[in-house]
């Protein structure tokens, strides 16, 4: 069962501005990548849902969360179907992230009160998921649906949105400041947070300091 309800994911999403992205077929190597961004100051963590056995690798993921991270929020990402949000959410995820809007895995969020992020490219796609019940709506791919001008003009005739964009985010000054002065809520951030040679050479201190880095630009942009 989830530990955090849906209304303290949204707060929390806005309160540190930034998720993690991330998917390994080590549950070890995750463990370490979880530690070394929850030791820079992160709060909230996406499990990619990739790969054969992810739902194992999950589970032992965010057992161990649970004692050793113990204000992480864990959650999972790239769920597209019904019954992979509840296998999900049986394990313990407090929130479930989409690439898309998919009603049946708004039904089963909202009857176990889980936040669930949808990911919309138009103004029609937002529109639904707030019908269907989502807080923070996912904009993805963020960079290719129009980067944080999209994020600016949504934001125009529906100020009310909470837009968390995913792809094209880099914990850069320049790329952060762009994206929160458009308007968005929190951004989700995956590869440039976890450049290849870094886990390769298990670089773990970087991720930390990266997440630190980040955390801080996003304190002084966030609205």
């Amino acid at each position: 069962m989830a530990r955090f309800t849906r209304i303290e994911v949204a707060l929390k999403m806005k309160e540190t501005g930034m998720i993690p992205v991330f998917y390994n077929a080590d549950a070890e190597v995750c463990k370490r990548v979880v530690k070394a961004c929850y030791d820079g100051g992160v709060r909230l963590f996406e499990f990619t849902n990739r790969g054969d056995f992810a739902t194992l690798i999950f589970a032992e993921l965010n057992k161990w969360a649970q004692q050793q991270c113990p204000e992480m929020i864990m959650g999972v990402g790239s769920v597209i179907d019904e019954g992979t949000a509840a296998m999900y959410i049986a394990l313990g995820a407090n929130f479930i992230v989409s690439p898309l809007v998919d009603e049946a895995t708004a039904r089963v969020c909202n009857k176990r009160k889980i936040a669930w992020s949808p990911g919309c490219g138009t103004v029609t796609e937002i529109g639904r998921a707030h019908e269907l019940g989502a807080e923070v709506v996912k904009i993805f791919p963020g960079f290719e649906v129009g980067g944080p001008g999209f994020v600016k003009a949504v934001k125009g005739p529906m100020p009310w949105t909470s837009i968390m964009p995913t792809g094209g985010v880099s914990p850069t000054e320049e790329n952060l400041k762009a994206w929160f002065e458009a308007g968005v809520t929190c951004v989700g951030m995956g590869s440039k947070l976890f450049p290849k040679e870094v886990l390769a050479n298990e670089n773990y201190s970087y991720i930390t300091q990266k997440c630190e880095e980040a955390l801080k630009i996003i304190g002084k942009y966030k609205k």
